[in-house]
């Protein structure tokens, strides 16, 4: 991601300083501020309220966080506790899991007093990682854009929802990453920016980031969506994932269904860009089996912005006393997904293109009892 001129990550650390820090994407788009997390307390904080957010990031986050703690306290007792404690901060996104896991599975043969400097070097591997990650899922998705754009003048009209971009990661980002190439590539290409409520994560940080790279873009609401597909004026859309189980099911941001039923209804493909890290493979159904988070009814009925004078403010928009539902996240049926973008290439959504790209993790989780192929 560029940010006045300059790559930007969103989350490192400074051995200088000896700080991990990150963007406090709480702040955007009115105030960019990059803030310290001294703590695990200030780890499942800033995952909690979404200060990062994004599937891989909350997940590097975690790693981070357990490293923090490492440094507190490197005993298995603060090891299992701290990990309890990141994974409940956020239950949908299984790259939270997932990189818990596997700092746990790191650390625990070693003797305590390796563990905190062990911690924070596979928290950095974890980040180049998905930088890597990332970038491959823009190359696999490019050709798409390069394929509209050799037959019609005039931009490739992208349709996103939320923000699934580089703030959602290190870098790239999922569903921006065939669009950041792609432009980075020269070729002619708008995107459609949903505006993504209740929290505004597509007006807020996708366009803030796209602005900041110099891709042109709209914003619409999120209703807007199907009316343009209607009309013609959407030849793609590319969402990412916080959970694809093995069966191809996709869970992201509340909205995404809708956009994919419009999509099918108007012979829009629509791709999913899921890093392999987003797949749970343990789980087969994704409706009955992912866990939906319930958030605070205050962010529905609440929103920031900046008023008149520049400053940021808050204001109620539902009328007082009504009861207020939050689902963070829906469930859209691998029937309606064209295919998954991953780092290995492009494949349907379904147990049987999934297996055929990750056969490895397919095994892997088929021998230890998960959903499998």
């Amino acid at each position: 991601m560029n940010y006045q001129g300059k790559r930007q990550e969103t989350i490192g650390y400074d051995a200088d300083r000896d700080r991990v820090w990150i963007i406090d994407q709480t702040r955007l788009p009115g105030e960019f501020v990059l803030c310290d997390l001294p703590d695990l307390t200030a780890a499942v904080r800033a995952i909690a309220d979404m200060q990062v957010r994004g599937a891989p990031l909350i997940g590097a986050t975690a790693a981070f966080g357990l490293a923090l703690e490492m440094r507190r306290d490197p005993s298995d007792a603060a090891l299992a506790a701290g990990a309890e404690r990141l994974t409940g901060a956020r239950p949908t996104a299984v790259n939270l899991a997932w990189a818990v896991a596997r700092v746990v599975q790191h650390l625990t043969p070693l003797p305590p007093a390796e563990r905190a400097a062990a911690a924070l070097s596979l928290s950095q591997e974890i980040c180049r990682e998905d930088e890597s990650l990332c970038s491959a899922i823009g190359d696999h998705g490019l050709p798409l854009i390069q394929a509209i754009a050799e037959k019609r003048d005039g931009p490739v009209n992208v349709l996103t929802h939320c923000n699934a971009g580089a703030l959602a990661t290190l870098d790239w980002g999922t569903a921006t990453a065939p669009i950041y190439k792609a432009f980075d590539a020269g070729i002619d290409v708008h995107v459609w920016v949903d505006e993504t409520r209740p929290r505004n994560q597509g007006g807020a940080l996708t366009a803030w980031e796209l602005g900041a790279h110099g891709v042109p873009h709209t914003v619409i609401v999120d209703n807007a969506g199907g009316h343009l597909m209607q009309h013609g004026l959407v030849d793609l859309c590319l969402v990412g994932t916080d959970r694809t189980v093995a069966s191809g099911d996709v869970c992201n941001k509340i909205g995404t269904y809708l956009k994919a039923l419009a999509a099918q209804d108007n012979n829009v493909p629509f791709y999913v860009c899921a890093p392999s890290p987003s797949i749970d493979w343990d789980l087969s159904d994704g409706l009955s089996d992912i866990p939906i988070e319930q958030r605070d009814g205050a962010e529905v009925s609440w929103v920031q912005g900046v008023d008149r004078q520049g400053q940021t403010s808050e204001v109620n928009v539902v009328a007082a006393g009504s009861a207020v539902r939050n689902d963070a996240f829906d469930v859209t049926p691998a029937r309606l997904v064209t295919g998954l973008i991953t780092e290995r290439g492009i494949c349907s959504a379904s147990s049987e293109g999934l297996a055929g790209l990750f056969p490895d993790l397919a095994r892997k989780a088929a021998a230890v009892g998960g959903a499998g192929p």
